[in-house]
């Protein structure tokens, strides 16, 4: 029986195409709270933990092919025939290479802030911070915010990886994510990009105006593998386009869905 990654569902009444949404690096459904209780007011929501976030599993395999797998098996666990996929970052990564194996089963595509291209490695500094902080020490939230703030300067990055701190059954604190494997398999999942293919389906890419991952020469690649793309820019915010601007964010999902 393989493991079925954790969720938390709105609008669980709701009938009509669910709306299933993935988290990026470092985060976790929490983050998508609001969201969710927004958006499951008129459909069902269905926020995911990817493997090695959240309250998910751990693995030590980590790859966009095993987290394809994950969403294949959770998709087939709700009964869904199709679902609106809404992916940020490394869950758009995961989005994208799911639309382009599964084509039948996503009905409109939407991917936050990230291209199908490679990226070079960019997080050394906040895995360096992580590594750095001997969290099972640490008495309280307080203390890791103190000794992450040492090796990080954006006080958004460093409220971001908070929201990761729990406290353990020993009673000691520790990161909800699998720090271990996600540093020791960085470059099977981040650096590589979405595999050729092409997904014809609906699709809606918005970009962070100050955010860098999408750039004005990726749209040729955007088209070529999302011919029926469109992308537009969230403006006013870098690359957590749903937490830095969500009323644009929302408004421009919620058009997306309803046409």
């Amino acid at each position: 029986m393989e493991e079925l990654q954790y969720s938390k569902i709105y609008g669980a009444e709701n009938n009509g195409i669910p709306l299933v949404v993935i988290h990026g690096l470092f985060g976790m459904s929490d983050n998508w709270g609001t969201f969710g209780r927004s958006f499951g007011e008129n459909r069902q929501v269905h926020l995911l933990d990817l493997r090695n976030h959240g309250r998910s599993f751990h693995s030590d395999e980590m790859s966009i092919e095993v987290m394809v797998d994950d969403l294949s098996a959770y998709i087939a666990s709700i009964g869904a025939d199709q679902v609106y996929l809404l992916g940020h970052s490394l869950g758009g990564k995961v989005g994208m290479q799911f639309a382009i194996d599964h084509p039948e089963i996503v009905a409109k595509l939407i991917i936050a802030d990230i291209a199908p291209k490679a990226y070079p490695p960019h997080h050394e500094d906040i895995f360096n911070a992580l590594c750095a902080v001997d969290i099972g020490s640490k008495e309280n939230r307080k203390d890791v915010q103190t000794a992450l703030e040492q090796y990080i300067k954006e006080p958004g990055v460093i409220q971001f990886l908070l929201k990761n701190v729990y406290i353990k059954e020993d009673r000691s604190l520790g990161w909800r994510f699998n720090l271990e494997v996600l540093q020791g398999k960085y470059e099977d999942f981040i650096t590589v990009g979405v595999k050729s293919g092409i997904f014809k389906g609906p699709t809606l890419f918005l970009a962070g105006e100050k955010s860098r991952y999408i750039l004005p020469e990726d749209k040729a690649h955007i088209e070529a593998q999302f011919p029926q793309a469109v992308i537009k820019t969230i403006p006013n915010a870098g690359h957590w386009v749903q937490a830095e601007n969500p009323q644009a964010f929302d408004a421009f999902v919620e058009e997306f869905l309803d046409q």
